[in-house]
């Protein structure tokens, strides 16, 4: 083993006891969290490493980027001994809306109505040429799913739809059958207030909770925290966490 792969290794395993303790401080089990990777601007061997450790969630950021690491980061995942899934993470332009569905399993980004509507178009063109069955390597699942992104902290810098937009998105969603809604994300406010930071999450989860009760089914899952809020996403219930830096140490400057 590599010093860098030890590197990943040990950081993974210390993270992820991490995560499951912050579980357990909110009487939640250490399996209700899960961890992503976000891997914006690591290279595929080290992204590899991490799957070798154990990683089985990997989340992006950008289409290009994403693409230019398949042909590497393939044969990792071929490789993994358990399920490996990628995710796209990142704000998506509705032009790359068929190079995200060439990798990814999930979106965790869906911010407005016209990327709704044409991820639903995608979507039927995918499967009006699929043969009926199970979905082969480079196919995405049917229907597609998707987390709905929600500006909680209303920042101007970040995406996602205004919180009291979340419940009409969510309605055009359930509307379109090739789309299969999961849940929300959302992105931590940025600031050394916790009490802060946490409203935001709660917020989120108060915005699941009420499309709940309308749509009348689970939502499952909380897309909220990274390498530096993931404890307090978790307090107030998020099922994935999105870590990087923690993992993977200090970005890489683009």
């Amino acid at each position: 083993m590599s010093l860098n792969q030890s590197h990943i290794a040990e950081a993974l395993t210390r993270v992820s006891r991490e995560v499951a303790e912050a579980a357990a401080a909110a009487d939640r089990p250490a399996e209700a969290v899960r961890i992503l990777l976000a891997t914006k601007t690591v290279p595929p061997d080290r992204i590899g490493e991490a799957i070798a450790a154990g990683a089985g969630l990997i989340g992006e950021n950008r289409i290009q980027e994403a693409l230019s690491k398949q042909s590497e980061l393939t044969p990792f995942i071929q490789d993994a001994p358990h399920p490996v899934e990628q995710h796209f993470i990142g704000h998506l332009q509705s032009n790359k809306i068929k190079d995200m569905l060439g990798f990814a399993a999930m979106l965790h980004s869906l911010d407005r109505p016209s990327l709704a509507r044409k991820l639903q178009s995608a979507l039927e063109r995918l499967a009006a040429d699929r043969p009926s069955g199970a979905p082969s390597a480079g196919q995405p699942p049917l229907p597609f799913p998707v987390l709905v992104q929600v500006n909680t902290s209303e920042e101007d810098s970040k995406f996602g739809c205004h919180p009291e937009d979340a419940a009409a998105l969510v309605d055009l969603v359930e509307s379109l059958p090739l789309l299969d809604l999961q849940g929300f994300m959302t992105i931590g406010l940025f600031s050394d207030d916790e009490e802060a930071v946490r409203r935001g999450f709660r917020h989120l989860r108060e915005i699941r909770d009420t499309a709940e009760q309308r749509l009348g089914r689970r939502l499952p899952e909380l897309s909220m925290g990274m390498s530096g809020d993931f404890e307090l996403a978790i307090a107030e219930g998020a099922t994935i966490v999105r870590l990087g830096s923690s993992v993977f140490g200090r970005r890489q400057p683009t």
